[in-house]
């Protein structure tokens, strides 16, 4: 990679890198600056690792992903990363929000963002964010407490470019109502997981995770306000990570290089 790198005039500034002792899949992200055109660098390095075939991504780092928002009612995760988004922390841009509820137009629109409703139908609702996805050149797609299965087909179609957060505990409580369903059981461990979308339902890789430790005393509803707090966090994280390139699919893992 050196030599490739050198071969386009550039200095690496960055560079990570991992092997899978599972797989034997190396991978690494280089992160370098060169007075070269994007295409220009990347003709380089292509040329300059043809000979171990390689899948390379390359791009420029001031070129942000687009990221499509799907939200249902719950606002707390849209919040969070419309909030970073502002401060410059997040280096995404969100040029549509879209919801089968209205509860959150108003908040979407007050950040001078335009709300799409996708309806009831789930076919026309898919179709729609598929439109989207074309239209408005995304990258990939945010589940931001979005309350819908997506179907097996959409799971397909955007296999890799869709993020989504879900609660996690020990052990895992599904259906209605988690949190009480967790404060029954005396559960000690509350959590996040940030995932891939996969057909299978909450099994996908993995991508980031917290926990926080409770104890007897947490009342349901402590459980709910810290398991948003956790899974805000998670998912902003996550999508960060995703957004910087510095995310890897390995099989059915994944491979996180930290900033």
């Amino acid at each position: 990679m050196t030599s490739a790198v050198l071969a386009a005039e550039g200095n690496i500034i960055e560079n990570q890198q991992f092997t899978d002792a599972d797989t034997n899949i190396f991978v690494m992200r280089t992160r370098f600056e060169t007075n070269q055109s994007l295409a220009a660098a990347t003709a380089a390095i292509t040329t300059g690792l043809s000979h171990l075939n390689p899948t390379l991504a390359i791009r420029e780092s001031s070129s942000q992903k687009r990221a499509l928002v799907l939200v249902t009612k719950e606002s707390h995760c849209l919040r969070d990363l419309l909030y970073l988004q502002e401060l410059g922390e997040l280096p995404v841009e969100i040029p549509v929000v879209m919801s089968n509820h209205e509860d959150l137009r108003e908040l979407v629109e007050s950040h001078g963002l335009p709300f799409v409703y996708l309806g009831k139908d789930k076919a026309e609702a898919e179709a729609k964010i598929l439109a989207a996805v074309e239209s408005e050149k995304i990258d990939f797609v945010v589940l931001a407490r979005y309350m819908q299965i997506l179907s097996p087909e959409l799971c397909r179609t955007l296999a890799g470019r869709v993020i989504n957060i879900h609660h996690s505990f020990l052990p895992g409580f599904k259906g209605s109502k988690p949190y009480h369903q967790a404060h029954a059981r005396g559960v000690k461990i509350i959590g996040a997981t940030a995932h891939f979308v996969t057909p299978d339902l909450d099994e996908g890789p993995i991508i980031e995770q917290d926990v926080a430790h409770v104890t007897h005393s947490a009342r349901p509803e402590d459980l709910v306000a810290l398991g948003r707090d956790i899974e805000r966090r998670v998912l902003s994280k996550a999508v960060k990570l995703y957004a910087e390139d510095r995310i890897f699919r390995v099989g059915d893992r994944t491979v996180v290089f930290q900033g």
